[in-house]
């Protein structure tokens, strides 16, 4: 989709549309235009049929010589748009409105603020929120079915302060270009992005200048990375790590890193511990985690973010075969502790065990998040509407809350050592370190989040289970049903808040 900001030719042919507030009053522009239509504008809102709530819509037709459709959208009270996710989200309305009346090309009319907010960030928050909205995966629809592709082509916004909002949506822009990046990754099929080939797309990111290493399992064997390395020995792909550096600070700065950690299982069957075939497709988005890590990375790196950055990803794909581990083995890891691994299908935590270890001990990180769609009993405790976090570090945590209110990726803090020694004890293995899951029924993810934590060597820490996030199962504001992109916004915002010099 093109966006553009200019000081528009409102005289000439096209579909306009105009933002109307809750009082229904016209701007001098809209005065205008009605006057060419007749009082057609006027006689439109006198019916009844437009309320001018947020996100309400009313398309004007017939009368109106100079112009091909008028749209009045409303924007409701100044509360309605009083933050940057409420008008993003507007934005995401703009796009539905526009969709519906299968408009090609449009010009949205601003003339001044709302909701005590400039026209130049409303118009580029609004431009991001339709940019947001736009994405759709229909990559492999044939040309017999055109008909499930978009037809919404363009926008231009027409505003005095046009290059002050063109400069500002170009950082959002960038952070869209991220979660359209992890969106495009989730969706894609796992005959596609398996370990091998995902490893390959992480290594484009060099052209927007993030540094990328990709190990294979020779090289995770020197390292000991045992426990990565049995998840994926069932699988025909080799597994991989990959490592992604972004520094957007000088040479001579001794600032050190931050580091996001993401699980990329391409496809989980459960291994041994076989899942049921029923829903087993939905498999192929256990990587969203590691997607989330690469999205952000190309974020960061495209709206030249002033950090230090590592994003680590651990890909392998779980498969059963006759080299597959089994339920009972004990394994190894890259921190020298021992595994029992009672379920083949808690394979995620083995993977981010290594992922974990290896950032920690090659960066010294100010601290670690890892994202992993890793349990589905966060799913039962929360639904899709929190991502669960867990963490070792309250200052931490509260940075993350405040940025998940702020960009409406919510999440939910859980317990865990030293506040819940007591699951750590329930991790505890008779013939090893530990074992992969708890040894008593219920509390699934925090005993998963307390497995990770043994590996952040005292890292500040939090892990964010986004099981069920990952995924939209209907439209929301900024995203249609499908892949969310989630964690991208959240993260950026973080780093962008606390982290960039």
């Amino acid at each position: 989709m093109e966006i553009k900001f200019s000081k528009a030719d409102l005289s000439k042919n096209g579909v306009l549309v105009f933002p109307v507030a809750k009082d229904l009053k016209l701007s001098k522009k809209l005065e205008d235009i009605d006057n060419l239509t007749g009082g057609a504008i006027k006689k439109a809102i006198k019916s009844g049929e437009f309320s001018g709530k947020k996100g309400k819509f009313i398309s004007i037709l017939g009368n109106i010589d100079s112009y091909d459709r008028i749209i009045l959208i409303g924007t409701g009270e100044d509360k309605d748009l009083d933050s940057e996710i409420k008008i993003q989200n507007f934005g995401g309305s703009l796009y539905g409105c526009i969709e519906h009346f299968k408009v090609k090309k449009t010009v949205f009319v601003l003339e001044g603020g709302i909701g005590g907010f400039a026209e130049d960030f409303l118009a580029a928050n609004i431009a991001y929120g339709i940019k947001l909205k736009s994405y759709h995966f229909h990559k492999y629809f044939t040309k017999k079915q055109d008909d499930k592709k978009p037809v919404f082509e363009s926008i231009k916004f027409s505003l005095n302060a046009s290059k002050e909002a063109e400069t500002k949506y170009e950082k959002l822009d960038a952070i869209a270009e991220g979660v359209f990046h992890t969106r495009d990754l989730v969706s894609e099929p796992s005959n596609v992005v398996h370990p091998e080939s995902y490893a390959e797309i992480c290594k484009d990111l060099k052209s927007v200048g993030v540094k990328v290493e990709a190990l294979g399992e020779k090289d995770l064997r020197k390292l000991g990375c045992e426990s990565l390395l049995a998840v994926g020995q069932g699988s025909a792909k080799e597994s991989h790590m990959v490592i992604m550096q972004w520094d957007g600070l000088p040479k001579s700065s001794k600032e050190k890193p931050i580091a996001f950690v993401g699980k990329g299982v391409t496809f989980d069957t459960g291994g041994i511990s076989l899942k049921p075939s029923a829903g087993m497709e939905d498999m192929k988005y256990d990587m969203a985690g590691s997607a989330t890590v690469v999205g952000l990375m190309k974020a960061l790196a495209l709206r030249k973010a002033k950090v230090r950055v590592v994003g680590v990803v651990g890909l392998v794909e779980n498969m059963p075969s006759d080299n597959a581990q089994r339920p009972g083995d004990v394994i190894g890891s890259m921190s020298g502790q021992t595994i029992e691994v009672l379920n083949t299908d808690a394979e995620g935590r083995l993977v981010l065990a290594d992922a974990l270890w290896y950032t920690q001990d090659r960066f010294n990180p100010k601290f670690m998040i890892n994202l992993a769609t890793l349990t589905g009993a966060i799913v039962v405790a929360l639904g899709s509407l929190n991502a669960g976090l867990f963490s070792n570090d309250d200052a931490l945590s509260e940075k993350i809350l405040e940025a998940g209110k702020k960009t409406e990726e919510t999440l939910w803090r859980f317990p865990i050592s030293p506040i819940g020694e007591g699951y750590d004890k329930q991790i505890d293995s008779k013939i090893a370190d530990m074992q992969n899951m708890g040894n008593v029924k219920g509390a699934g993810s925090i005993t998963a989040g307390q497995f990770l934590q043994r590996f952040v060597n005292g890292t500040p820490w939090a892990h964010l289970d986004i099981a069920g996030m990952a995924w939209n199962s209907k439209s929301k504001p900024l995203g249609k049903e499908g892949a969310s992109g989630y964690g991208v916004r959240l993260l950026d915002r973080l780093v962008a808040d606390h982290y960039e010099v």
